[in-house]
């Protein structure tokens, strides 16, 4: 209770040097402050959810904005949308989609939002839109002169499109069944393009987004083909807590550099990252306990464990139960990997390293970082929100977007250090190494980022 009032008191105290004596008192704020298409892209996305029609809409003009400091801060802004060709239920952000070029359609709209960004939170208290005609507030004629005016504009981004989609067909060897389905992906590619350009408006780190080798995918195939839902839908099975070492942590650590950490592998199209997460550590544990690192089976867990879901995910305090009852894990030379389930075919002669229990590691960033630099590579849980399209540098989404509630991928935690001033998290992930910084992810310590704190565990050798 202590540390909330004091993060609490923290904050306000912030605002009050920021903004004088802001509470109560209604400011205007520019519609182009990021904060501000922060809420309003939280109001449309519920307006989309709630209202009863079958087109999406998509914000055209925030009118008006204004904040007031409250218990959080709370936003009333006035939203202009426009009405799209999209229908509710396909995998498009709004943003990407075209729109019907007739005012009448478009709707005014009045949002109440109120964020607390303490407690993680943004609801939309309120609102109140009319279907009204908006040749009041952009006419036939300017949206006429908008579109032909960028159309020199659009046609030059088309082919750059192009461009870029024959390179990445390229770089990732990718084939398609015919040019109905290569017209679709190059679609779903340049809807990409866009997102990934969004992202990097919005990222507060030093992250590159762009083209990755998921670049031709929807929204729904990423999701359920590489990231494991389970993660956020099912409660983990109760374990001992670690004890929190009573040191400090170094500034920096890397357990790549002492030894412990395999080369990064590649689940495939499968959410099996639950079983290279807890693989990966007990790869660690193992070697700091006997000193041999080995790399082991991530294909048994797959297989036998008849508690998770294999490639349609699962938890990683189920994983270290199931290896405890099949008695240990073979190594992936003798179990490889097939990314896909297939009959369990263990064998306890094979087995090449075991665990005897396995435990919950602290919340703390700065407890984790000390149980990290003292016993090893730890599993970790987040939300993959900006993993999609991150090519390198350390990720820092703003918390309303990646949501550390709603993790949805298991990884592998190996290190921390800063760059430049900015500390990271250096997290092992299961895409490859053509994926991310040589197959990995950094993203920023100190803030909870993506609920990379949430669900962290070990394996315990004795």
């Amino acid at each position: 209770m202590a540390v909330c009032l004091f993060s609490s008191f923290f904050f306000f105290s912030s605002l009050v040097l920021v903004f004088g004596n802001p509470f109560g008192r209604w400011t205007y704020i520019s519609p182009d402050e990021l904060e501000v298409k922060g809420a309003a892209e939280v109001a449309v996305r519920e307006f989309n959810r709630v209202n009863g029609l079958e087109e999406m809409y998509r914000n055209l003009r925030i009118m008006e904005a204004t904040k007031q400091i409250v218990s959080g801060v709370k936003y009333n802004l006035t939203v202009v949308l426009e009405r799209t060709q999209c229908k509710k239920g396909q995998d498009v952000m709004p943003d990407t989609c075209l729109h019907v070029y007739t005012p009448s359609l478009g709707m005014k709209c009045y949002f109440s939002i109120l964020t607390v960004p303490w407690l993680n939170q943004t609801k939309v208290l309120h609102q109140m839109c009319s279907q009204e005609r908006l040749i009041t507030e952009i006419s036939d004629t300017e949206l006429s002169s908008r579109e032909n005016a960028y159309s020199p504009k659009l046609k030059n981004e088309m082919l750059e499109t192009m461009t870029l989609f024959k390179d990445f067909v390229t770089t990732y060897n990718k084939t398609y069944s015919d040019q109905k389905e290569a017209t679709r992906r190059l679609q779903i590619f340049s809807e990409n393009l866009q997102k990934a350009q969004k992202l990097q408006e919005m990222d507060q780190g030093t992250a590159e987004y762009g083209v990755t080798k998921y670049s031709d995918l929807t929204e729904d195939e990423f999701r359920s083909l590489y990231l494991n839902p389970l993660l956020s839908s099912q409660p983990p099975r109760p374990m001992k807590k670690a004890v929190v070492p009573q040191i400090s942590p170094p500034a920096e650590w890397d357990w790549r550099d002492h030894g412990a950490v395999t080369e990064v592998k590649n689940q495939g199209m499968c959410g099996s990252c639950w079983a290279f997460s807890v693989i990966g550590n007990i790869e660690g544990q193992w070697f700091l306990k006997k000193g041999s690192l080995i790399s082991l089976s991530e294909q048994e867990l797959v297989d036998c464990d008849k508690v998770d879901k294999a490639c349609g995910g699962g938890l990683p305090s189920n994983a270290y139960e199931a290896i405890e009852k099949l008695g240990g894990v073979e190594t992936e030379r003798d179990y490889s990997y097939q990314g896909h389930k297939e009959p369990c075919s263990f064998s306890a002669n094979k087995v090449s390293a075991y665990i005897n229990s396995s435990m919950e590691i602290s919340k703390d960033e700065n407890e984790i970082a000390s149980w990290l630099a003292q016993n090893g590579p730890i599993s970790i849980a987040l939300n993959a929100f900006a993993m999609q399209f991150y090519r390198k540098g350390i990720s820092h989404p703003f918390r309303i977007l990646c949501n550390p509630w709603m993790i949805d991928h298991a990884v592998l935690l190996v290190g921390f250090g800063e760059r430049n001033g900015i500390p990271f998290w250096a997290i092992k992930n299961s895409w490859g190494t053509e994926w991310g910084e040589q197959g990995y992810y950094y993203l920023y310590r100190g803030s909870g980022a993506c609920g990379m704190n949430t669900m962290c565990s070990s394996a315990v050798v004795n």
